[in-house]
């Protein structure tokens, strides 16, 4: 059960609209996580720390929203190669209800589900 040419071209679609998706929240993201401000004369002790708290929390967001890109990247790899929609671990096609909930998916339920 191979992926028609059509379905091939949706999910690119759908990929390249995450993709900029992502890229647009990664440049917004980077202010959020700059260095914070240690002045205790502008910025007392609580809202410092709450700051840093910010801070760490953006920094692992913009950690995830990389990861994700890659597999993005990667998924539009798989899709000129001609290799999309098969399992990396099993080589079974992967559903296309699961492509359309994550289009980047690189492993089919069952595999998902025997790594957890």
């Amino acid at each position: 059960m191979g992926l028609s040419d059509n379905d091939l071209q949706h999910f690119k679609s759908l990929l390249l609209k995450q993709r900029a998706g992502m890229l647009e929240a990664d440049q917004n993201g980077q202010q959020a996580e700059e260095v914070v401000e240690l002045d205790q004369a502008r910025v007392g002790r609580l809202s410092r720390m709450d700051a840093m708290q910010a801070q760490a929390m953006s920094r692992e967001t913009g950690r995830r929203r990389r990861g994700y890109l890659l597999d993005i990247d990667t998924a539009l790899e798989r899709i000129h190669s001609g290799e999309y929609g098969s399992c990396y671990e099993c080589d079974e096609p992967i559903h296309p209800g699961r492509l359309q909930a994550d289009p980047a998916a690189r492993l089919c339920i069952i595999c998902a589900e025997a790594l957890e």
